[in-house]
């Protein structure tokens, strides 16, 4: 009895441990983000507040875009700051951040601010209506981003997973949870 007690308790820590205690809520819509030898990160989509956008993210991750991708852009100093994924050359060791699917999506407006956790369509410098398919997660507060890029989701688990990543860790696979 004992033996079995131990059992359930170390396979409930294990899943606790790989990021998995968050349980999608009626009508939430979930990413699970398998990261290779780190666990697990679940981001909560904002879906009313960022409709397109969500949308564009979710033809991606169902037509397996971002599976095998490796992170590319992990910003620790001057303080923590992001960790960035959705170029598709990095599925071939291209670290540069330069890979698009070739589509635009303007900025939307979600309410949502850019603190620790919160999810948001990367694009290119000088103009936020050039969003596609990379996205950032914030480590820390980053003030300056807010009202310039659309925050469309937020890291509900895993927290822990994504301040282990560093550059070149790869995307085993990205799948939708409820919703």
């Amino acid at each position: 009895m004992k033996f079995l007690i131990s059992l359930v308790l170390s396979v409930m820590l294990l899943g606790v441990a790989m990021g998995q205690n968050y349980t999608a809520k009626p009508g939430e819509t979930l990413l699970k983000l398998e990261v290779e030898g780190r666990g697990n990160i679940i981001i909560k989509l904002h879906v009313k507040q960022a409709p397109k956008t969500v949308e564009h993210i979710l033809e991606l991750v169902r037509s397996g875009f971002y599976n095998g991708q490796r992170f590319h852009r992990v910003e620790r100093t001057p303080k923590p700051y992001l960790v960035q994924v959705g170029d598709p050359k990095s599925k071939s060791g291209d670290l540069s951040g330069a890979g698009a699917t070739n589509g635009t999506l303007a900025y939307e407006d979600s309410g949502f601010k850019n603190e620790a956790g919160a999810v948001g369509l990367a694009h290119s410098v000088d103009n936020r209506d050039t969003g596609d398919g990379q996205f950032y997660m914030l480590l820390d507060r980053s003030s300056f981003l807010d009202n310039n890029y659309t925050v469309f989701g937020r890291v509900v688990d895993g927290m822990d997973v994504l301040r282990k990543i560093v550059k070149g860790d790869r995307l085993v696979s990205v799948t939708v949870v409820g919703g």
